[in-house]
């Protein structure tokens, strides 16, 4: 009986011990800038972190190793390559995915986070949405596909609450 005791004891401090898997998810340049502001939120968590691959953020890598993962980068202005890139990273996503396990997708956009948040929702992964702090007065691409599916959208100005009635205003993140 004692042993049976001793069992269940570890069992619910390893539960208690272990920490909730949260991806944290965008594409690079402002958007990245803005997920980054989130970091005190990474040591709370088991955190992972998702973007695009381009010059400005290989520094990133040295700074959270194993937790950082890259997607590629495609601009739309090449629409052709755009394609391809974009259906590698959608597979890439599955990928990821499936190797990550998150219980939180955190995003601040754009569209290398859609297919993920898409993918997570299928999967039962809560989404949380920052709409981003450069538009004061009109939806993005990205937040017109996520605001349906969010379990939480958080938009940076009061305004935003007008075009996006079922978010939650938060101030900006700077």
């Amino acid at each position: 009986m004692k042993k049976i005791e001793k069992n269940r004891k570890k069992e619910s401090s390893k539960k208690i011990n272990r920490k909730r898997k949260v991806l944290f998810i965008s594409s690079t340049g402002g958007h990245l800038d803005e997920l980054l502001q989130l970091k005190p939120l990474f040591s709370k968590y088991d955190s992972y972190i998702i973007t695009e691959k381009d010059k400005s953020n290989e520094n990133l890598k040295e700074i959270y190793g194993e937790k950082l993962y890259f997607l590629p980068y495609g601009t739309r202005a090449k629409l052709f390559t755009y394609i391809f890139k974009y259906f590698y990273l959608c597979l890439r996503t599955v990928y990821l995915y499936l190797r990550i396990k998150p219980k939180v997708i955190i995003t601040t956009g754009t569209h290398t986070a859609g297919p993920m948040c898409i993918l997570g929702k299928v999967f039962g992964s809560k989404v949380v949405y920052i709409e981003t702090i450069a538009n004061t007065n009109k939806k993005t691409a990205t937040g017109k596909l996520i605001y349906p599916i969010a379990d939480l959208f958080i938009v940076q100005w009061e305004e935003m609450l007008k075009l996006y009635p079922k978010a939650v205003y938060g101030g900006t993140i700077y």
